[in-house]
């Protein structure tokens, strides 16, 4: 089941999301200007100060561990993409945040696992970090239309598979479970209807590529 500690700040930090969101993405369209960028950037700000707390609290705080303190989750990895491409909007960049962020972190959105209360700096900065990502993904493909190349889906599965190759090796090497390749999370997940460990990770190898299909869809009828 969904492990979540304060379920009404959470309801309520998603709607707010929601609705600045739907916000920028509209004016952003509606009224491009200098004001667009600027937005873009305090989202980036936003995202790297979260990515920098995540690694200050296990770094200074501690205790540190190779095998769980590594910034390799994949949301981990997303929040950087997402906050650099905010400032520097570049193709691949802008593509890798609107599939990572649409098909993984809106997973952890919709099935949050927080042990924390409100207003625990945890709580700010799952909150923060996960709904940053999907709305960076939005507005920058929605509202500044930075829209994926053709090409964008399998370019992306390739990095993706080739970045959990690599968090696999670190896995063996450290004995961590980044990305859950070696044993399943223990609140439920997307991984939980996938069937159990290892098949799930097989599973989501296939769903992975169906997935990123359909999102890249609405931008192939406009571009053929």
């Amino acid at each position: 089941m969904i492990a979540i500690v304060s379920p009404g700040a959470y309801v309520a930090s998603v709607a707010i999301a929601v609705v600045a969101g739907t916000g920028l993405c509209v004016g952003a369209r509606r009224h491009p200007g200098r004001w667009t960028q600027l937005a873009a950037r305090a989202l980036g700000l936003a995202l790297a100060a979260v990515a920098a707390s995540w690694i200050e609290q296990s770094v200074v705080q501690g205790p540190w561990t190779a095998a769980g303190s590594l910034p390799l989750p994949l949301c981990d990895v997303a929040l950087i993409v997402a906050a650099v491409a905010c400032w520097w909007p570049a193709p691949l960049l802008v593509e890798l945040t609107w599939f990572w962020g649409l098909a993984g972190t809106l997973q952890a959105v919709i099935t949050p696992d927080l042990d924390v209360a409100f207003p625990h700096l945890v709580f700010f900065q799952y909150v923060v970090g996960h709904l940053g990502i999907v709305l960076a993904a939005l507005y920058l493909v929605v509202g500044l239309q930075v829209t994926p190349r053709r090409g964008a889906v399998w370019r992306t599965f390739a990095i993706t598979v080739g970045y959990t190759t690599f968090v696999g090796a670190v896995d063996a090497a450290t004995g961590g479970d980044y990305m859950f390749l070696r044993s399943p999370p223990a609140s439920w997940s997307l991984l939980s209807v996938l069937g159990p460990w290892p098949w799930y990770i097989a599973s989501a190898t296939g769903v992975a590529p169906v997935l990123l299909v359909l999102l890249d869809v609405p931008f192939r009828r406009t571009h053929p």
